[in-house]
């Protein structure tokens, strides 16, 4: 089992800043990859951004240049600069590895004026 710990959501106005953070714990394989899903009301649960254990990199189109992802060990970080109302959503943080799924709580984002 792998257990995700997250941290670092909030209110924020458009055009500023916040930085989530997952811990992972637990039986992690060294070959892995971590990331975030995101999910705003009435809407499909959506591919943010991943990074893997050996520095792989993938996001989506919608965050590319606001958003960057980083890890340390087991810690992923979000930075998100530049939020728009539109990033307003839930943010979950996700680990794989060896076929296995692990998902966070999530932490909720909202970007309002």
């Amino acid at each position: 089992q792998v257990q995700l710990v997250e941290s670092g959501g909030g209110l924020v106005q458009p055009g500023g800043s916040l930085r989530l953070s997952c811990a992972a714990s637990g039986s992690i394989f060294s070959l892995n990859f971590m990331g975030w899903y995101r999910q705003a009301p009435g809407k499909q649960r959506e591919l943010v951004a991943t990074i893997t254990s050996g520095g792989s990199i993938n996001y989506a189109e919608s965050v590319k240049g606001r958003f960057t992802i980083s890890r340390v060990k087991n810690t992923v970080y979000l930075q998100m600069n530049s939020l728009k109302p539109e990033d307003t959503a839930v943010y979950i943080c996700t680990h794989g590895a060896g076929g296995r799924r692990y998902w966070g709580q999530g932490t909720q984002v909202t970007v309002s004026s």
